[in-house]
């Protein structure tokens, strides 16, 4: 079986597609984003198998082991080698193998979770309703949104399709930015999974070493518990989507003191339980 090692694919495959338009048909290349299963090994054991496109796993796996609690902070892991297999013959898929420090890993095990993701889900797999982590952090108040430019939000909308190459290529992934005070988009990751693209973010902004509390995130899709639960936890102050918010996200985000604005648009967002 082939084995490549930090080598990222595409993110896309061209496939033949028949186009159909109003009573024509013809035979043309398309662009088709990447699903792939991604295993998640922690010291040798397999803990979760995520369906993600195939890039930005180094970060992808450090933002997950982040958001979900499995390592306090990015100087717990260390190490991380992403392996991509594919022969041809059986299902191509990656696997991430992260060397944690001993009281994380023993943690990980009492948890007993066997999380099997599939594109839009963040908590497939766990075992009980008890299980579930809805008890989100308080976002510390660092004065970041004391300096939020008026207008950021919406430049985040206007700026955020520039970076969402592999959107524009194959229509179908979603993206997640990194915005400062004034809403410039200082980065992006795109991924079949929201959820997914989230964690690419978080972990490239750890292993880069910025102030996580410095800036918000920006979505091009709705926002879901499990976004607002990964960025409060983050300690992000915000978060902004272009779809509609969910109820159980906005009791999460008043629960941590998140700033949880929605239907972003260039000219105006919808913010929710205001008093």
């Amino acid at each position: 079986m082939d084995q490549l090692e930090t080598d990222d694919q595409p993110g896309y495959v061209e496939r033949q597609v028949r186009r159909h338009r109003n009573s024509d048909s013809a035979v043309t290349a398309d662009n088709i984003g990447q699903e792939w299963p991604v295993a998640l090994v922690f010291n040798g054991i397999s803990h979760a198998v995520m369906m993600c496109t195939p890039r930005d796993l180094e970060a992808f796996a450090v933002g997950f082991s982040l958001s979900e609690g499995i390592v306090e902070r990015g100087s717990d892991i260390h190490d991380i080698e992403v392996y991509f297999r594919d022969d041809g013959v059986a299902l191509p898929h990656a696997e991430v193998h992260l060397q944690v420090v001993q009281q994380a890993f023993a943690s990980l095990k009492d948890k007993r979770r066997a999380l099997a993701g599939r594109t839009g889900c963040g908590v497939c797999g766990i075992e009980s309703i008890e299980l579930l982590d809805l008890q989100a952090e308080r976002v510390p108040d660092t004065g970041f949104l004391a300096r939020l430019a008026p207008d950021a939000i919406g430049r985040a909308a206007r700026e955020l399709p520039a970076h969402q190459h592999l959107t524009k290529l194959t229509g179908g992934l979603h993206a997640a930015a990194w915005c400062d005070e004034t809403g410039a988009v200082r980065c992006a990751f795109e991924d079949v999974g929201r959820h997914n693209a989230l964690d690419k973010l978080i972990g490239h902004l750890v292993l880069r070493r910025e102030d996580t509390t410095q800036g918000f995130v920006f979505l091009s899709s709705r926002a879901s518990y499990e976004l607002v639960r990964k960025s409060a936890r983050m300690g992000v102050p915000m978060v902004a989507t272009i779809s509609a918010p969910t109820s159980l996200a906005i009791a999460i985000a008043k629960q941590a003191g998140l700033r949880l604005v929605s239907f972003a648009r260039e000219n105006g967002f919808v913010e929710y339980d205001v008093d």
